[in-house]
């Protein structure tokens, strides 16, 4: 995924990683975090029991092999280190988001999404419905999705 959107999607190095977003009551499952971390401002560790360790034949890769092997069972979001970036959702504070990710959760069974601006390499942030929709036509995104509903919502 992490090399799939970077080549795509953000026109960007293919080894660059993206951050998780994740349930905040699901943070320490998850990496080796114990408080929120709602701006993006807290690097962890993905947990041990999240990661993969490396075959005999991986450790002896070197450079972009090496940063091709999954490290963790959320490989788009695990740095090279075993790190990443963490953004938190709370239920009270971002509802919407948390909603998301509660929904993918229980479709998946994990609850992280990778997280990123919304741009390509060298634009401005998406700002607006019609930036959104010429970003999407500029890249090969699979979806966009907009609106007023949050998952569950009626």
């Amino acid at each position: 995924m992490q090399s799939v959107m970077n080549l795509k999607i953000k026109f960007r190095e293919s080894f660059r990683p993206f951050a998780p977003a994740v349930l905040e009551e699901r943070v320490g499952e998850w990496f080796d975090l114990d408080r929120p971390s709602p701006y993006m401002l807290l690097v962890a560790d993905v947990r041990q029991d999240r990661r993969i360790p490396l075959t005999p034949d991986q450790e002896r890769l070197f450079g972009i092999d090496l940063l091709k092997v999954p490290r963790s069972t959320i490989p788009a979001v695990t740095h090279v280190d075993h790190s990443a970036r963490i953004q938190t959702a709370d239920r009270e504070t971002n509802p919407r988001y948390h909603a998301l990710i509660a929904e993918f959760e229980r479709r998946t069974g994990c609850p992280v999404l990778v997280n990123t601006s919304f741009n390509v390499r060298g634009e401005p942030i998406v700002c607006t419905p019609e930036d959104a929709y010429r970003c999407f036509r500029r890249t090969d995104m699979d979806y966009l999705v907009a609106g007023e509903r949050a998952p569950g919502e009626a």
